[in-house]
C-alpha cells in the first residue's frame, strides 16, 4: 500500500460539539457489497437515507450540504483497529532503545493514529505500558494525543502493567489503578511475563471489576491448563475479556486446541488475532496466528488487529486493517466477507462501539475503496475515502499507468493502459 507521512486535513478543523453536528453530506453512486449502486445521505453523524443512485439530494437543508462522487467505489462499514501499540509505534528506525519521553510518545502516537485512519480505521485501541520504567508518562502522552485527534478518530487506551504479583506487584497494582483514574478505558497486560500468571490475571480482573472496565490481555495461550483457568475466571466479568494474539493455540495438538476453543467460547472471551505478525506484548513474537477457523467454529468471537506498526517487533508493520482481512482470506481460509467482518463489525464490538451498516439510522463510520467487489477491494485497496462522524476525514488516491507500451497494445489510442478510474483499483 502507498505509505507517506500523514498530515491532518488542512481544510477543516474538528467540528465543534453541539446539536447541529457536521453539515449534510451526500455520497453519490457508491457500490454496495450486494451489487447495488446507491446514494447515501449523512447528517448528524448518522446515515439518514440510502436510495438508488441519483435518487437523493441535499437540497433544502438549513446549512446546505456537500456531494462526494463515489462512482467506482465500494462503500463499506469503516474498519476499527482492536490491537495497536501507540507508545512504541514508528520507533523501529530510532537509534538505541525506544524513547518513552512523553513528547516522543505523543508525536509517534499521533502519527500512527493518522496512518491507521488513512487506511480506514476510525477507531483504535492502543496498548500502553505502565510500569517502573515508563511510569505513567507514556499513558499521559497517548491520552494527550487522543484529545488532539478528537473529531478525526477515536483513540482508546489499554493500561498494560508488567508485574502484578509478589513484592513488586503492589506497586504495579497501584499504578494500574492510577492509570484507570487518569483515563485508560481498558485494563490489560501480559500474564505470561509475570512469575505468577494466574495471580496476575486475578489482579487485573479485580481492578477491572472495581472500575467496570473491559479487560484485554496479551497471551500466547500455549498452556491449555493456564487458559482453562483464565477462561473460568473471566467468564463472569462484564463488559468482557479479550485475549490476543493467541498464536500458541495453533501449536497445540488438535484435540487440546479444540477443547481450549470450546472453553473460551463458553466463557464469552473474544480473541484478537494478528495475521500481519506479532507484537512486543508477549515473550515470543512472530510465532504464528491463532487458528481462526477453529475458534470461529467453536463459537468464539474472532477479530483481527494489526499489532506492531514499524517497531522492533515488526519493523515493516503497516497497521492496515484491510491487509489483515486480506491475510485472513488468502492464508486462513475465510471468505472475503468473513475476513472483512473480522476487522469491521467484530473489531467494533471488541471496542464496545455500535454496529455499522450502510443503512439508515446507523453511525456514519464508512470506508469507500476503489473497486466494485469485496475480493478486489481486499486485493488492491489503494484509493480510499474515510468518513468519521458523518464527514470525510481522510483521502488516499492512487493512479497506476503503464509507460513505454509497444505499438502492438490493444488499448486506446494513447497506448497506455490506465487504472484509477471507474471500477479499477
Amino acid at each position: 500500500m502507498p505509505d507517506s507521512r500523514p498530515q491532518p486535513p488542512p481544510s477543516s478543523p474538528p467540528p465543534s460539539p453541539g446539536p447541529a453536528g457536521p453539515a449534510p453530506l451526500l455520497l453519490c453512486g457508491a457500490r454496495l457489497t450486494d451489487g447495488r449502486a446507491v446514494d447515501v445521505r449523512l447528517g448528524g453523524g448518522r446515515i439518514e437515507a440510502v436510495g438508488t443512485a441519483g435518487s437523493l439530494t441535499v437540497d433544502g437543508t438549513p446549512t446546505g450540504g456537500t456531494r462526494v462522487d463515489l462512482t467506482g467505489h465500494l462503500l463499506l462499514p469503516a474498519p476499527a483497529e482492536p490491537h495497536a501499540h501507540a507508545d512504541t509505534a514508528l520507533s523501529a528506525e530510532s537509534d538505541g532503545p525506544v524513547s518513552y519521553d512523553p513528547h516522543d510518545v505523543r508525536r509517534r502516537a499521533t502519527e500512527a493514529a493518522l496512518l491507521q485512519l488513512a487506511h480506514g480505521a476510525t477507531a483504535v485501541r492502543a496498548h500502553v505500558r505502565v510500569d517502573d520504567m515508563t511510569g505513567l508518562g507514556a499513558l499521559t502522552a497517548v491520552l494527550q494525543a487522543r484529545r488532539s485527534l478528537r473529531g478525526l478518530t477515536e483513540l482508546g487506551t489499554v493500561a498494560m502493567p508488567r508485574v502484578l504479583t509478589g513484592v513488586a506487584g503492589a506497586d504495579g497494582i497501584a499504578m494500574l489503578r492510577d492509570a484507570v483514574k487518569m483515563g485508560a478505558s481498558v485494563v490489560g497486560g501480559c500474564p505470561d511475563v509475570d512469575p505468577d500468571p494466574t495471580g496476575y490475571v486475578e489482579a487485573v480482573l479485580e481492578v477491572a471489576a472495581e472500575h467496570g472496565c473491559p479487560v484485554d490481555l496479551h497471551t500466547d495461550t500455549a498452556d491449555p491448563a493456564r487458559v482453562a483457568r483464565l477462561a473460568a475466571m473471566a467468564g463472569g466479568l462484564r463488559p468482557g475479556v479479550t485475549l490476543s494474539p493467541c498464536g500458541g493455540l495453533g501449536r497445540l495438538p488438535a484435540e487440546a486446541a479444540s477443547r481450549t476453543a470450546d472453553q473460551l467460547a463458553a466463557a464469552g472471551v473474544t480473541v484478537v488475532c494478528l495475521p500481519q505478525g506479532g507484537c512486543g506484548g508477549v515473550d515470543r513474537p512472530g510465532t504464528g496466528t491463532a487458528p481462526v477457523r477453529l475458534l470461529r467454529t467453536a463459537g468464539v468471537r474472532v477479530s483481527a488487529g494489526s499489532g506492531a506498526l514499524r517497531d522492533v517487533s515488526n519493523p515493516v508493520g503497516r497497521g492496515d486493517p484491510l491487509e489483515a482481512a486480506y491475510l485472513l482470506a488468502s492464508r486462513h481460509g475465510l471468505s472475503p466477507e468473513d475476513a472483512y467482518e473480522a476487522v469491521s463489525t467484530s473489531a467494533r464490538a471488541v471496542l464496545g462501539l455500535p454496529e455499522v451498516r450502510v443503512e439508515a439510522g446507523f453511525p456514519a463510520e464508512l470506508l469507500a475503496v476503489r473497486g466494485d467487489r469485496l475480493p478486489a477491494a481486499l486485493s488492491l485497496a489503494y484509493s480510499r475515502i474515510v468518513v468519521h462522524r458523518g464527514r470525510v476525514v481522510a483521502r488516499t488516491s492512487a493512479v497506476r499507468e503503464y509507460c513505454g507500451a509497444s505499438t502492438t497494445t490493444t488499448e486506446s489510442a494513447s497506448g497506455l493502459p490506465r487504472q484509477g478510474r471507474g471500477g479499477a483499483p
